[in-house]
């Protein structure tokens, strides 16, 4: 075999074999998803939560007045005396000896039986503000000081009003210093709405 023949024929070898040793070629990365940056509606969509199912009742709306309940008042009493200005903020009005009698025979005898509670009530604070009076040298300033001294809850001299119609209550007035009885016509409404509907029949 000549020289150039077998010089050849070792190089073809030696590609061969190096060939055979070099690592396989590395493959292509798989292709990735495109991401893309989370907008404020991304978020504001992963915060809303999923809307109930259609059979699902929906919640009453908050702060939506509930029915008037009514009370019973004959023999009943209570200690419930409120501060006047905030009851006139709240739509009540001040009435004279529990308001105007409502219409018919019942109603006459109803206003004169509300009238009557009112003036008993009136009768009993009237007579401790005068002991206070003779005792102190002063009235009441404030509504606290009026509960503390005169109604006195849980005290052995506490005061118990009669109950008035679930439209009235008991306030005190700081400027006179009475007891006065403050009426709300809004809860006189709902509750004829109520009961008779919005046409009254």
């Amino acid at each position: 075999m000549s020289m150039p023949y077998r010089s050849a024929v070792a190089l073809l070898a030696a590609a061969a074999i190096s060939t055979s040793c070099s690592p396989p070629p590395a493959e292509p990365p798989a292709p990735q998803p495109a991401t893309r940056r989370a907008t404020p509606q991304d978020r504001q969509a992963a915060e809303t939560p999923a809307p109930s199912s259609a059979g699902s009742a929906a919640a009453p709306p908050t702060g939506a007045p509930g029915p008037i309940q009514t009370r019973k008042t004959i023999g009943k009493t209570t200690q419930n005396v409120l501060e006047l200005a905030a009851a006139i903020a709240q739509g009540g009005v001040v009435v004279d000896g529990a308001g105007a009698p409502e219409g018919g025979v019942l109603g006459t005898y109803a206003g004169a039986y509300r009238s009557s509670v009112a003036t008993i009530g009136g009768l009993q604070v009237e007579q401790k503000m005068k002991l206070h009076q003779a005792e102190h040298g002063t009235l009441p300033e404030t509504h606290a000081e009026f509960m503390k001294t005169i109604i006195a809850p849980g005290t052995p001299d506490e005061v118990s009003l009669p109950m008035l119609p679930y439209y009235q209550e008991y306030a005190f007035d700081p400027s006179s210093k009475q007891l006065v009885v403050v009426e709300f016509p809004a809860k006189k409404e709902q509750r004829r709405q109520e009961t008779t509907g919005a046409a009254g029949l």
